[in-house]
């Protein structure tokens, strides 16, 4: 009994002290911090969680049409009723894509010039689908880590917040370029030039084709040719993310200019390589399907095939695959004559809504309102977005006060103002930025 008794002791003891070991020990995560809530997508909560009724969001990245609703392009309503009829398989994608939706990627974007089509047949262009502009950036980047490591990204100042954390998640090291002058509302060209022309080769200089987020502020064809001139002499690898081709002219084609002077001067031997991101999830209305393409520009078809292995690598290391749904659908539109017309005609409707958007704005602070600010600039500026140059202040304000949400550098998407909220919207900028 009394031997029990000693036993039960000591087990109680141990039992005990396991538990006070137990209790005193630190979590295994404790170390992990809270990260910062993301600067775009934490304003949809707070959108959310507002009870006003006159509340407006000026954050959403995504078209909306003049009721405020979320709009599927006929084009792609189209397409997906005969992927319906037709679709026999769910397999798996190719590690790099589905064949079909790669050759209808790589005629939009490179077979609408002689250069591009040079290129093309001549075999120098590595293209595979990607997980939208994000992901093709982020397989991009991971390719310039592996062999390019040493050299810095260059991006434009401002841009758009995820380029840095996708480059620096990657291992890259960036740096910035002057490009937008916030006092005088324009292109900072002569900063650009004088910044780019201070790299050393190798750098990979990242630069919007075109619709660039925050600004809406998109260089001058005169001024490609200044930039394509310098990247030549200095050596320098040109990475171009055109997340809103069409978006500018209501013309993809057109959009693609600065690329057709790029494609001339590989060709002709000025440049060695770009690469390009490009996304559909703006032009086609395909955000949630994450689609889009990522290319590499090589020397010949034996670099290509060698690029592509390693791309391969990247990508089977990361996803293993591309989803199908939105490649077969963008191969749909863009192998089906009809459908393609439809879809120009989609661009053409939604990039003609936002440019109109910009001028009823304009006229109602100007004209209706008589701002004290000029806003002369929000007519030069094109795409989805605009930079107001309200300040911090004035966009804490308009949050706090009006219900109004925008990004804190006054970032504005214009998909978010329709013909119900624009002259609520006005009169509240008017007031939060009124000298009186």
């Amino acid at each position: 009994m009394l031997r029990q008794k000693a036993l039960f002791t000591v087990t109680l003891k141990r039992s005990n002290s396991f538990l006070i070991g137990q209790r005193s020990r630190q979590s295994t995560w404790s170390n992990v911090p809270q990260a910062p809530p993301d600067k775009i997508l934490g304003l949809k909560d707070l959108f959310q969680a507002d009870d006003n009724p006159n509340k407006i969001d000026l954050g959403v990245g995504a078209y909306r049409d003049n009721n405020g609703n979320p709009w599927i392009p006929l084009s792609v309503r189209h397409a997906e009723n005969i992927l319906y009829n037709t679709e026999k398989e769910k397999e798996y994608s190719p590690i790099l894509g589905n064949n079909t939706f790669i050759t209808c990627v790589q005629r939009l974007l490179f077979s609408q010039d002689a250069y591009g089509r040079r290129l093309l047949n001549d075999g120098r262009i590595a293209t595979a689908q990607g997980l939208s502009g994000t992901g093709s950036l982020k397989i991009l980047a991971e390719f310039l880590r592996r062999f390019n490591p040493e050299s810095p990204v260059m991006l434009p100042d401002p841009t758009w917040a995820n380029h840095k954390s996708i480059m620096q998640y990657s291992g890259l090291r960036t740096e910035t370029y002057r490009y937008y002058d916030c006092n005088k509302k324009s292109i900072n060209i002569e900063g650009m030039l004088g910044d780019i022309n201070m790299c050393k080769p190798g750098t990979v200089v990242l630069i919007h084709l075109c619709c660039h987020n925050p600004t809406g502020a998109d260089l001058k064809l005169e001024d490609w040719h200044k930039v394509i001139e310098i990247m030549h002499h200095k050596e320098l690898i040109p990475f171009f993310d055109s997340a809103y081709l069409g978006l500018c002219s209501g013309d993809p084609i057109k959009d693609l200019k600065p690329l057709f002077m790029v494609n001339k001067a590989v060709v002709e031997g000025h440049l060695p390589t770009y690469l390009l991101a490009q996304s559909f999830a703006k032009n086609m209305g395909l955000y949630g399907e994450r689609v889009g393409s990522f290319s590499i520009i090589c020397s010949d078809k034996s670099e290509k095939q060698r690029v592509n292995s390693q791309l391969a690598q990247i990508v089977r290391s990361s996803y293993s695959s591309p989803p199908c749904h939105g490649s077969k659908l963008v191969s749909i539109i863009l192998s089906n004559e009809n459908l393609y017309s439809e879809w120009l005609m989609d661009i053409k409707t939604m990039a003609e809504r936002l440019n109109s958007v910009r001028i009823m704005l304009f006229e109602s602070l100007t004209n209706k309102y008589h701002s004290d600010v000029d806003w002369s600039h929000l007519l030069t500026q094109r795409g989805m977005f605009c930079l107001s140059g309200l300040t911090r202040q004035q966009v804490q304000r308009l949050r706090s006060e009006r219900s109004i949400y925008m990004t804190s550098d006054g970032r504005i998407s214009l998909a978010g103002i329709n013909s119900s909220n624009l002259d609520y919207l006005a009169r509240s900028i008017c007031d939060v930025t009124s000298k009186k």
